[in-house]
């Protein structure tokens, strides 16, 4: 299975009052992301699934991600992508997808760049996942300890202008 791990883009300031959860993509961070999401199109991504953390930055994230690589379905929203979520719940809700040649996962930091460590087998890895960010990590064993292949990662500076 190929595995994408998407990081949302800028996102803006929490107003007074204004949960977290709410905070909608900038201009800005809509225009980096569609930069790195041209890239992936260029080199054939095109997930199966697209899921993503129900905060708004990250749903929209997966909108312009499903948008941009044609992808075909619904967003699927699931709480194993929250920010303070576990890597290992994740890891199950994926192996949970065995019939998905390929996914995309829309969430955040911190758990994007743990996830990654996680699934490389490499806990203490540091991984600089930029916003809007992509990593490819490819993984031919589902079983309950993943054993993943880093194969790329698009970042808004890598993706150019």
């Amino acid at each position: 299975m190929e595995i994408y791990l998407l990081r949302h883009a800028i996102a803006e300031n929490a107003g007074p009052g204004q949960p977290d959860a709410d905070r909608a993509l900038t201009a800005e961070g809509r225009d980096k992301l569609r930069r790195v999401l041209r890239c992936a199109r260029a080199a054939g991504v095109k997930p199966s699934a697209v899921l993503s953390s129900p905060y708004r930055r990250a749903l929209e994230t997966a909108a312009a991600a499903k948008e941009v690589l044609g992808c075909e379905g619904e967003i699927e929203r699931i709480q194993a992508l929250v920010p303070d979520a576990s890597p290992y719940d994740l890891w199950e809700e994926i192996r949970s997808r065995k019939s998905e040649a390929s996914i995309l996962l829309s969430g955040h930091e911190p758990l994007m760049s743990s996830l990654a460590a996680f699934l490389l087998g490499a806990p203490a890895l540091q991984l600089d996942m930029k916003k809007a960010a992509l990593v490819r990590l490819d993984c031919a064993r589902l079983g309950p300890h993943p054993q993943a292949i880093l194969k790329w990662m698009i970042t808004p500076a890598t993706a150019g202008g």
